[in-house]
């Protein structure tokens, strides 16, 4: 029997962005009518993901989790479904006065849940709006999956307009701290220009809360400013994205014909930069790289049709290409976004014939 060995996971988004984000785009939608708006923005952002578990999302078999990330409960029915469920259930439980505010509760939820799906269109990880009816992914290739800039911005209005108590006090000195310390450790990959934009974000923050800018009165504002600059950042890069693949699709062309495939791949830490990946249907290719991809042979067909966890990578990889093993009876399949070379990872997965 074909069997599969795992190789881990990775999200669409960085899971600090969708609720940092969702955060502020409830306080900007909602926060005079709803209490907590911040707080239930926050919640539902992230409801996309916490939601696959109640669908069964498996912990330790990847081929089955790329089918299930960003699978239904990431799409536009997922989400609609989603949207309601959630509305319902903060309305009925509500506390606060006899009559929920539900056409502002239900804006609050709806963008936060949205701006999930659309954070994880806007990479190069890709979102399946059409499930169950159409399981073709798209890309913007807009921002990495990781973006400092998603963090440090909704923090700082977030942080502006908090109330004065301990609660909201050390989440933002816990949430910076993190942020902090996950910058440090990956600075190396970081453009030194983002690095300084960030320390000078947390400086203008940290004064910022200190000498209570902004407050619970013009909070709402500050959070539509936030968004503002993060919507502004997004578009500057999908704009630059469109040229960077236009150049891109040129030389994939002039390489492999008119039916070659290619793609600008967003790069961690690197705004405004994009790698360039190029394919036909034998070969995929980037700078400095190239990679046979094996798809015709009879095993390698057998392996991405009939064992569920090859089923599963050919569903998901954008740029599939396989390895034989003849002396270990086994196939890699990997996803040239992620993997290129070795045998473990995210990326890979094994497939084992006996």
């Amino acid at each position: 029997r074909d069997r599969a060995t795992p190789a881990g996971h990775r999200p669409g988004m960085d899971n600090p962005a969708h609720p940092l984000a969702a955060a502020a785009l409830g306080r900007a939608a909602a926060d005079r009518h709803v209490p907590l708006a911040a707080v239930i923005g926050a919640v539902a952002a992230n409801a996309p993901d916490w939601t696959e578990f109640l669908i069964g999302l498996p912990s330790n078999a990847p081929g089955e989790y790329l089918v299930l990330h960003g699978g239904i409960t990431h799409s536009l029915l997922g989400a609609a479904i989603e949207i309601l469920a959630l509305t319902l259930l903060v309305g009925t439980s509500w506390r606060i006065s006899s009559r929920p505010p539900w056409r502002w509760l239900l804006a609050c939820i709806a963008a936060a849940v949205l701006s999930h799906v659309f954070m994880d269109w806007q990479g190069s990880y890709g979102w399946r709006p059409f499930l169950p009816w159409s399981n073709t992914w798209y890309y913007l290739d807009w921002v990495a999956i990781a973006d400092v800039f998603f963090w440090i911005v909704p923090l700082i209005a977030l942080a502006w307009g908090a109330n004065r108590h301990w609660i909201p006090l050390s989440f933002t000195v816990v949430t910076a701290a993190f942020m902090t310390l996950v910058v440090a450790l990956a600075r190396q990959a970081a453009a030194p220009w983002v690095l300084a934009v960030y320390v000078l974000g947390l400086l203008v923050g940290s004064i910022g809360w200190i000498r209570y800018w902004v407050g619970p009165v013009a909070r709402q504002q500050a959070a539509v400013i936030a968004l503002l600059v993060l919507g502004t950042y997004s578009l500057a890069q999908g704009f630059a994205a469109q040229g960077r693949k236009a150049g891109i699709r040129r030389e994939a062309q002039a390489r492999f014909g008119k039916d070659a495939t290619y793609a600008a791949l967003t790069e961690i830490g690197q705004p405004f930069r994009w790698e360039e990946i190029y394919a036909s249907a034998d070969t995929v290719a980037g700078e400095g790289w190239r990679l046979p991809r094996q798809l015709r042979s009879r095993a390698v067909r057998t392996a991405i049709s009939d064992p569920p966890q090859g089923r599963a990578m050919a569903q998901f990889a954008r740029f599939l290409v396989a390895e034989v093993d003849t002396s270990n009876q086994a196939i890699y399949l990997r996803d040239a976004r992620y993997a290129r070379v070795g045998r473990e990872g995210w990326g890979v997965v094994r497939v084992r014939t006996e």
